[in-house]
Order: C-alpha cells, then structure tokens, then sequence
C-alpha cells in the first residue's frame, strides 16, 4: 500500500534512530553507557505514584474524560504558574492539556498556519519541530544559534523578507540541545519582535525546572506582554520523571489556546482522567522531589565538568537543562566522532548535526547516568586518544 505524500514528507524521527543503534549494541552484549538519551533516569517521585493507584481504583476515572480536560487539573496548573513565577492564568481560557508536550508542538503550526505559510526555528533545535512543519506544509526559516551569541538567535540577522513572512516563531530555553539558558531581556526583545511583524510566539519550556548555580530558568509569560503574542508549552517528563505519562501543557494566548484545544477536539477525548489527577498532586503538593533532582543533576554536571577536563576535553558546561552540548575533536564530523565511541569506546552521544546544519561540530551528551557512569565514559574516551 502506499503512503500519502504528507507521510512520506515527514522527516527520518531521529531518536529512534538514535535508540536503535544502541539498542543494536546491546544486544551484541556490550555494555554501553548511553548519553544520547533524553529520558530520564530516575523514577517517578513515590506521592505521584500513589495518587495514580489510588485514583485508577476510583469507577468515576474509567469514563471519557472531559474533552479539554479535567478542572482540577487546570486549576492546579494555574495555581503551578501563580506560585512559580507569579503568572496568572485563567484555567477556562488559556490552559491546553497536551498529551506530552510533543504533541502540541507538532498540532500548533497546523492550528495557526496556512499551507505555504513560514514559521522561525532555532538551528539547533529539538528535531520534532520539523514534523510540524511536514504535517502542516509550510515553510521555514532558521535562526543559527551559535556560542558567540550565547546560543540565543539573533533576531538583526534575520532579513526584512523573513520577519514579514514570519507568522510563527518556535524558541526553547532551557535550551535542548545546547543547555543554554534566557535573559528577561532576551524574552522582552521576542515580544518587541512579534508584536512589530505580527508573529505569533511559542516557548517551549520543557526544562523549566533545570537551571544550575542558583540561576532560575525565567518564564517566557512573566515578560511583558508575552500573552497578547504567545504561548509556553511544559511538560511533566522532566520536572517529575513522567516521561512516559505523555501529559503536558500549554498557557497563554487564549486564541492560540483555543486553536490547540480545537484540533485537538477532533483528535482525542481528552487525557485518561486519572493521569490528570496525578498530575494535579505533582504540581500542587510538595516540590521537595524537583529540588533534591535538581541537586542530583548538578552532581553530575560537576562530575561531567572534572571527568572532561582530565582527558583533555575543553568543554562548556550546561547553564540549564539536563543535557551538555560539547565540541567535537578536530578534523572529526559530528556523526564520525558519535560512530567512533559508540564502536570503539561503547558510548553513545547524539551527533549535533541531527538537531540542525548548526549542530555540526557538537555531540549532545545528557546527565543521565550517575556520576560513577560519567567518570568511567570519559575514562573509556580518553583511550582512543582523540584529545592529544
């Protein structure tokens, strides 16, 4: 049978690629240490978990659930983002319960865009963007992130032409896959620039809880104006180890909130209910769990720092999120350096070109093995000599 176009034009899905590989390797029975994922490691905090049993148990979780999602579960987001960063959100009008936040990420160029349309991505970026930009058929422009910039995009590089055609702008800080983090000044010259062109704003902040040295990650929405331009797209998988949950969330913009909770509509009946009340209990009971995680991330963020400059590797360490964006050795691609220690050093990191043209020369290595994994990674790297 043949596929639609639409099917066919969807970009190669990177971390299942990515996943195979090391899956491959072992099953050949070789012990890899696997920085390239972006799961998390660690389990899902036991009060969740509890919540979860107790409400499957109860008959009233077995029916469809509402179709835009249970009240409690809004409200507990509107109570999250007034506690965390003094945002106020209406629950009726301006939350979207997503199922994870990859999903709103691809539904949203669909929700806003007509075919032909352009939209701005970072470069690097998280992979997934693109499959919107497939699914929806429009157009897009890339802004290079590059360290002499702080891997935020400079919007004066941008050309006339592609601010006037621009009618979305995807940005992500905490930034995967650079680990860079946002100034409120960089946000204020977002809103400037979507409110000058008419651009519509989306700020995907997966890893708002991941910010090190007692910097904490901004909102995209404590910045003024930022909900008469955008919406901030969160997620459970990373603050509460609910990866595989699938729950997440949009705030912000009622029409573009309005839009997802639409389409969505036509694409589902709502989250399992209870899956919704577990989330509700993350985000309102204690958030102890998210700040012993945090301090285990900063662990092995400081072993990744002394275990890189050991064998010679000048690396930058991450200022948020839970991943390291490293530059590769001299004379290597990204993908050869990334084939090279998985074959020779049993190691796997995620080749930087896969997250765009500007991810060449970087692999992306995540904190996602304990410190002691850390050491040894680099021990077994150090043997192949690659940073004489």
């Amino acid at each position: 049978m043949k596929l639609s176009k639409k099917m066919q034009q969807l970009p190669e899905q990177f971390f299942a690629k990515l996943s195979k590989n090391v899956a491959e390797a072992v099953a050949e029975g070789r012990d890899v240490i696997n920085l390239g994922q972006g799961n998390p490691d660690r389990p899902t905090p036991t009060h969740i978990i509890e919540a979860m049993q107790q409400a499957t148990a109860d008959p009233s979780m077995h029916k469809y659930s509402p179709f835009r999602g249970t009240v409690e579960f809004k409200e507990a987001i509107a109570t999250f983002y007034k506690r965390e960063y003094d945002v106020d959100i209406d629950p009726n009008t301006e939350v979207a319960i997503l199922f994870g936040a990859k999903a709103g990420l691809v539904e949203l160029p669909m929700v806003m865009l007509d075919e032909g349309d352009t939209m701005l991505l970072p470069d690097p970026g998280y992979p997934d963007y693109l499959s919107g930009v497939a699914l929806a058929n429009i157009q897009f422009e890339t802004m290079p992130l590059t360290a002499d910039n702080q891997f935020l995009p400079d919007y004066n590089a941008l050309t006339s032409a592609q601010k006037q055609a621009a009618k979305l702008l995807y940005i992500n800080y905490p930034n995967n896959p650079t680990g860079a983090v946002a100034t409120p000044e960089f946000f204020a010259e977002t809103v400037a620039l979507a409110k000058e062109h008419d651009i519509a704003v989306m700020h995907d902040f997966a890893y708002g809880s991941l910010g090190y040295d007692g910097i904490r990650p901004p909102s995209f929405l404590q910045t003024a104006g930022a909900k008469e331009i955008g919406v901030e797209f969160y997620t459970l998988s990373k603050t509460y180890n609910m990866a595989g949950w699938r729950v997440g969330f949009a705030v912000g913009n009622r029409d573009m909130i309005a839009g997802l909770n639409l389409i969505q509509d036509h694409l589902y009946c709502s989250l399992f209910p209870a899956i919704q009340h577990a989330g509700a209990v993350a985000l309102t009971s204690s958030q102890q769990c998210v700040t012993e995680q945090l301090a285990i991330y900063e662990a092995r963020r400081h072993a990744l720092k002394e275990a890189t400059a050991k064998i010679g590797w000048d690396i930058t360490i991450p200022a948020g999120s839970f991943f390291a964006w490293l530059p590769v050795p001299k004379g290597m691609t990204s993908e050869e350096f990334a084939d090279v220690l998985l074959a020779k050093a049993n190691v796997a990191v995620a080749a930087g070109n896969g997250f765009g043209e500007h991810g060449e020369g970087y692999v992306r290595v995540g904190l996602l093995v304990d410190e002691a994994r850390i050491h040894e990674a680099m021990e077994r790297i150090a043997t192949l000599n690659l940073f004489a």
